[in-house]
């Protein structure tokens, strides 16, 4: 497969920009180059000769008319970003990142108003028409939207969408379009290009989905790369993946990077400068090491304070665990020095002394959740093979236990899940949830089961009813199973909505009113409502910034010890896992490749693949994340050897 090609309109070059025709936003149609590569922690705050912006806002303020009255999202936003420099703002959902990014590309709702000034290459935007910002969006400025399932036209396929983006800014051939498409689906890593090529966006798993929208928005090799929250429905390995294409396209490119993101980790690994918005205000800027090692904001210490770090102790039986230890024991092995060898083998004898706990916590307690030689698989239609996602799992859930199921995209996790409240039916095995025999699914069956158990789905956005209001939503499973109405339900549900940190006044708004990470706490709210014995949580803190992750895991956390119920915990962030788990499961390519508990899995990892896991979970601190990187890039070379 080649990546340099020669067509009818222009040279191309991968990860060169090519020379492109004059347009009315850009005087000379030239790209400057990137100069040469230096790594981002060594670049100087203040070059002797500072490139000029590439992206420059100034004084930018968005608001928007509610009920024939002006709220104010973003209220003098300044910033400026360089050819080569990622620029990051970080803040709770509604705090105005994605609302501001919007803005630069005029995609702002018909209610909104926007004053300031936003430049691109020195060129205004603000007051463009219509056909130069055609010209500019996807070609000079690119979007990774949050949500790939909303932001994906479901009536095409994947790859009919990225050929679309290149013939209408490059002139290709229909072939040769076809062929670029397949190349960039592959550098996304997606397992079968050609087969995510040919499919439908509901045919792709989450992270799947927001890869082959990544593929789409690198198209053009963008001048400006907005990200707004690129990773979110990843699991940690492909969010590594994804990272370091994005740090390629900065370096080789010379791109400017606009990253939005709550992930503080993901911050450490990529930005060079951050902005911390708060209500629609910048409350603290910097260069990323000052803002990390010395806050001086108080909200942006409480957003450090909510990271969930890998390896920490989250309770008094847990202990600490030295993740740089884990992972130099990885890469040094029988060779480590003798002073690492004895904190090895201290790790696994904590490791061993943690399994024996665990087997004897939970050896007396009822099975609520039991897969034995579980093989689940889609059926075939026409040529389609039928594709196995699950092969022969056997794994049980305790009462009163918190399993983790961690694994990348498309490993089976949601399948599982789907299948443990019965949305799905097993091809063959046997699984019993919460006393009921689901091997073979019918209606009453089903219904017997969700009276037991609730299930938090991954994209919030498609998950509720956009008809319903957000209370109608929280509160149907409460007047279905146990017929609350009137004053007594508008109670129950307005609990629920502060237990997850929602005003109560939210009760009467529809989900389209929301950001994406409050529509995920109405889906936990919705979940939680009937107090199941199983909670089925699929990716549930995914969406939420850190603040309300801390306080939903932790209002998990306090849930599950009050009513014991048994809770399969999917997830990519091995953090949160951390936080919760009593036992984690790793599953690739449909099979189960390691069980064991917290200390086990992070303290000695058998399987190269959940090494590979740890490896890519990134740190809040700058610093340690560049060490865990070289780290990481060890274990994949020995890996490949």
């Amino acid at each position: 497969m080649r990546l340099n090609r020669e067509w009818k309109t222009s040279s191309w070059s991968w990860l060169r920009i090519p020379p492109s025709s004059h347009h009315p936003l850009s005087p000379s149609g030239r790209t400057a180059s990137p100069g040469p590569f230096r790594p981002e922690r060594e670049r100087s705050d203040v070059d002797a000769n500072p490139k000029p912006p590439v992206l420059e806002v100034t004084d930018l303020s968005v608001d928007f008319a509610v009920d024939n009255v002006w709220v104010p999202a973003v209220k003098r936003l300044n910033y400026t970003i360089r050819s080569g420099e990622v620029m990051a703002l970080v803040g709770e959902s509604g705090s105005g990142k994605s609302v501001s990014s919007m803005s630069i590309l005029d995609l702002l709702p018909k209610n909104s108003r926007v004053s300031g000034s936003i430049k691109l290459n020195g060129v205004e935007l603000r007051g463009a028409s219509p056909a130069q910002l055609h010209d500019v969006r996807g070609k000079d400025v690119a979007v990774i939207f949050q949500e790939p399932m909303t932001a994906l036209n479901p009536v095409f396929t994947v790859g009919f969408q990225i050929i679309e983006t290149l013939r209408l800014h490059y002139g290709m051939s229909p072939s040769e379009a076809k062929e670029r498409a397949i190349e960039l689906l592959a550098l996304v890593e997606l397992p079968d290009p050609v087969k995510a090529f040919n499919s439908y966006p509901h045919q792709l798993s989450g992270g799947q989905r927001q890869r082959a929208m990544i593929a789409q928005s690198i198209s053009c090799d963008p001048k400006l790369l907005i990200a707004d929250e690129p990773t979110t429905a990843l699991d940690v390995t492909v969010q590594a993946e994804i990272l370091d294409l994005i740090r390629s396209l900065r370096d080789r490119l010379g791109s400017a990077v606009l990253l939005i993101t709550h992930d503080m980790g993901v911050v450490a690994d990529l930005a060079d400068h951050i902005a911390v918005m708060r209500k629609g205000e910048v409350v603290e800027a910097g260069d990323i090491l000052s803002v990390f090692q010395h806050p001086q904001h108080p909200y942006t210490r409480a957003l450090l304070d909510a990271v969930p770090h890998l390896g920490q102790a989250y309770s008094e039986t847990d202990s600490s665990i030295d993740m740089t230890v884990a992972l130099a024991s990885i890469v040094e092995g029988e060779d480590a020095p003798e002073e690492l060898r004895e904190q090895i083998e201290a790790n696994e004898r904590a490791a061993a002394e943690a399994a024996k706990a665990s087997e004897s916590q939970f050896a007396s307690a009822p099975v609520t959740l039991d897969f034995r030689d579980v093989v689940i698989e889609y059926p075939g239609r026409g040529r389609v093979k039928a594709f196995r996602a699950v092969d022969e799992v056997s794994l049980t859930v305790h009462q009163g236990e918190v399993m983790g199921l961690v694994g990348e995209s498309g490993s089976g996790k949601t399948t599982l899940g789907r299948a443990a409240i019965g949305l799905l039916p097993i091809t063959s095995g046997r699984l019993d949830v919460v006393g009921t025999d689901l091997s073979h699914p019918t209606r009453g069956l089903v219904r017997e089961v969700h009276r037991n158990a609730g299930i938090v789905f991954q994209d919030p956005a498609s998950s509720l009813n956009p008809r319903m209001t957000i209370g109608q939503s929280i509160g149907e499973p409460l007047f279905l199973a146990k017929h609350l109405r009137g004053q007594a339900l508008t109670r129950e549900v307005e609990a629920l909505l502060s237990s997850v940190e929602l005003p109560r006044n939210y009760f009467s708004r529809y989900p389209h009113e929301l950001s994406g990470g409050q529509k995920q706490r109405v889906g936990i709210a919705r979940a939680l409502s009937l107090k199941p014995a199983l909670l089925i949580a699929d990716e549930p803190t995914s969406a939420l910034d850190v603040s309300v992750q801390a306080t939903v895991l932790e209002l998990i956390r306090a849930l599950q010890r009050e009513f014991q119920f048994a809770c399969l915990f999917i997830t990519h962030d091995l953090a949160v896992i951390d936080v919760l788990a009593d036992r984690i499961a790793v599953l690739h390519n449909g099979k189960l490749v390691e069980v064991g508990t917290r200390d086990e899995i992070l303290r000695n990892p058998r399987d190269p693949y959940t090494q590979r896991l740890i490896a890519a979970v990134p740190l809040p601190d700058p610093v340690v994340q560049r060490e865990r990187r070289e780290l990481r890039a060890k274990i994949l070379a020995a890996g490949s050897d």
